[in-house]
């Protein structure tokens, strides 16, 4: 039996909603990352959203069921580098993500 409260137990449901924990850099010119962060939310389901930065760089942190999709559109905002997608759901079961 868990010694979790409900609420805790719905935080971590959710934080697992999605498969995968998708992580980036984009190096480019003229970055902003309130309008970055605007498009990912309004274009792409997910949770956990980070994007921290400047007009240089920026990093990403997402969970999402669609890394692809994150990552082709930070492509268009300049070079995408330091990728890492890992599969959650093998995490959770203690395989390598």
């Amino acid at each position: 039996m868990s010694n979790l409260t409900q609420s805790e137990l719905d935080e971590i449901q959710e934080f697992q909603k999605y498969k995968f924990d998708t992580q980036l850099l984009i190096e480019g010119e003229d970055l902003d990352d309130f309008e970055i962060r605007d498009y990912i939310t309004e274009h792409f389901e997910g949770n956990e959203l980070l994007v921290v930065g400047d007009e240089d760089l920026i990093k990403i942190h997402f969970h999402t069921d669609e890394p692809w999709k994150v990552l082709a559109y930070c492509a268009t905002k300049g070079d995408v580098y330091d990728i890492v997608v890992e599969n959650m759901v093998r995490q959770a079961k203690g395989l390598q993500g």
